[in-house]
């Protein structure tokens, strides 16, 4: 606290207007927070100050699951570590699991209580015993922290409805619709189609009140310091149960100012800096990962900068949806110039790649690129991704369905699992081996090339085994009108039993990935520190990624299409195939089949 007390008391009181007696409320909070943390809490923080860069080893491997779909509950989840062991996982990210309202929680990211976990789920004692089993396994637990909003049942937002004193300050609540109007005006709907609007009538209390995301959470009001101030200790309250990262949920929108977008404002950098100070004094093994779902351009600053970091980790979501993109149109232009904006960053930027994930595919491409270098349209294109992901396209196998559709915009996005958007569910739907085969070497090439990328590489559980998307939401009234159910079913154990029968298709993509992460966490190249570049391959279709750390030189090719290509790389070699086998004195002919790719290997004398 000493060391970061000046800055800490100085982006405090800028922000709340000199604000003393908070500030010093806030101050005595962190310190009674910090007595209340255990002495196993204390020991790994020792351990990792003492190893800065332990979040940063390649053989990190993460895995984002629900809790009641995985194993039931909490409890359910600890027996299940062996498996999750098995995977090769180390990083595991449980969903929204803290108390919220049925059929108004928004897959759970409407918190009503932010101390006390999802009765069906089990109790805190059964969180805080996962998390004591998960250190002894040498795992580390992530939860979300939803902080831009509360649940209409939260017991502030009961008081702000009764109109008990100091609580509507907790939120932006006003008489009539003259200012929201006005704030309207600027604020971009985040769900046009579904929840219209960012306001709500309360008509039981004649208020109107900002509800950004939908009219159940209702948004908090930050530029209060008793806001800030108990969601801090709220945060504290769950890494003190043993939480090792703490994702931030829906951060760029948690400043809100009369006049414009309230997105990203300046003053968000210097909550999420003060978060940063926060845990770096309290609990300083506690990582922050940053949910900023656009544009690399606003969200590289969340990383901060070296003397004032904010993030540890941002989700590497412009990546994932190009990837998708890249699969569907066989060009891989726009990744490779993706690619070449990432390799461009520090290094110390530290991004979580995903193919999958609870949310949706939103189409938020470099659409001012595509059109420059091939005229393209953006509403055309996003119909022509989301026809070929839900096999409305001819020849397309993948089997998706469309969120939030807004024919008016021709705005929509897209959910399914990742083997069903590569085609595994049509192939086992028609007992065609020759797709099958096609289609799991589809999805193995993408996790591949996640698995290529710098950062931590995370699965989206069942993606392991290959499941399919799940159609029972439709007929579940609390979930049928969201179709991000599709991807978000139950785990399905029966095909996790097979994971080990190569002559199944879960054995297959089960063992077939776990090759691949076991020489990911034992070849150098794969280094959070390498020089990462992109080359020209001779094939719009094949992507080329070289990565070089320390004398070891890996030359890695993906091709997007459902072609055998030949491909070259004027690299010195010789090279040794690491996946399948084969040296090769140079790679002047490659040949790659249909959905295929290389890792080939050079060692430097």
């Amino acid at each position: 606290m000493d060391a970061r007390y000046d800055e800490l008391k100085w982006l405090y009181c800028e922000l709340y207007h000199g604000d003393l007696a908070a500030f010093d409320y806030f101050i005595e909070m962190l310190r009674r927070s910090w007595g209340q943390r255990k002495d196993a809490l204390r020991l790994q923080d020792q351990a990792r100050e003492a190893d800065p860069d332990w979040y940063r080893r390649r053989d990190l491997l993460g895995m984002m699951l629900y809790t009641g779909q995985f194993a039931g509950t909490l409890k359910g989840v600890a027996e299940k570590l062996p498996y999750i062991r098995e995977c090769g996982v180390n990083y595991l990210h449980l969903m929204p699991l803290l108390q919220s309202p049925k059929g108004r929680s928004d897959g759970g990211y409407a918190v009503a209580d932010f101390r006390t976990v999802q009765p069906e789920l089990g109790t805190m004692d059964d969180l805080e015993s996962l998390a004591d089993a998960c250190r002894a396994d040498g795992i580390s637990l992530c939860l979300d922290f939803v902080m831009n909003h509360t649940s209409e049942d939260h017991e502030w937002a009961k008081k702000a409805r009764a109109g008990e004193p100091g609580y509507r300050e907790r939120y932006f609540f006003y008489d009539n619709w003259d200012i929201p109007r006005e704030f309207e005006k600027t604020v971009p709907q985040v769900f046009p189609t579904t929840a219209p609007g960012s306001f709500t009538l309360l008509p039981d209390c004649g208020q109107v009140v900002m509800t950004n995301f939908y009219p159940y959470q209702w948004d908090l009001n930050y530029a209060n310091p008793v806001v800030f101030n108990d969601m801090t200790e709220n945060l504290l309250y769950l890494t003190n149960r043993g939480i090792d990262v703490i994702r931030l949920d829906a951060v760029p929108y948690i400043w809100k100012e009369l006049g414009t977008n309230c997105r990203n404002l300046p003053q968000v950098h210097t909550l999420v800096r003060m978060m940063r100070i926060v845990c770096e004094v309290v609990c300083p093994g506690v990582l922050l990962l940053g949910e900023v779902v656009m544009e690399p351009a606003k969200v590289v600053p969340y990383f901060g900068s070296p003397e004032k970091p904010e993030c540890h980790m941002l989700y590497n979501v412009t990546t994932m949806a190009t990837t998708w993109h890249t699969l569907a149109t066989g060009d891989v232009s726009l990744l490779r110039h993706q690619m070449d904006t990432v390799c461009a960053l520090p290094r110390d930027f530290l991004f979580l790649n995903y193919l999958r994930c609870h949310d949706d595919i939103g189409w938020g491409l470099d659409y001012p690129w595509l059109n420059q270098h091939f005229g393209t349209d953006e509403v055309a294109h996003k119909k022509y991704l989301n026809d070929w992901f839900t096999g409305h396209f001819p020849g397309s196998d993948s089997r998706g369905e469309l969120y939030n559709d807004d024919p008016r915009l021709g705005d929509a996005r897209l959910c399914g699992t990742t083997a069903s958007l590569c085609g595994v569910e049509t192939a086992d739907y028609e007992r065609d081996p020759f797709k099958l085969e096609r289609a799991i070497a589809c999805d193995l090439m993408l996790h591949a090339w996640m698995l290529t990328q710098s950062g931590i590489p995370v699965l989206y559980s069942g993606d392991e085994v290959g499941q399919l998307n799940d159609y029972t939401y439709h007929q579940d009234p609390e979930k049928w009108d969201d179709s991000r159910y599709i991807h978000r079913g139950a785990f399905q154990w029966d095909l996790a039993a097979m994971r080990a029968d190569c002559s199944t298709r879960q054995g297959k993509q089960f063992q077939g990935l776990r090759r691949l992460e076991q020489l990911r966490a034992e070849e150098p190249a794969f280094d959070a520190r390498a020089d990462v570049w992109t080359f020209d391959t001779g094939s719009p279709h094949v992507l080329g990624v070289g990565r070089w750390y320390k004398g070891h030189k890996l030359i890695a090719l993906f091709n997007f299409s459902n072609q055998f290509v030949t491909v070259s790389s004027w690299e010195k070699g010789p090279y040794e195939e690491l996946v399948y086998g084969g040296h090769f004195e140079d790679l002047r002919h490659v040949e790659l089949y249909p959905y295929g790719f290389a890792w080939m290997l050079h060692r430097e004398d």
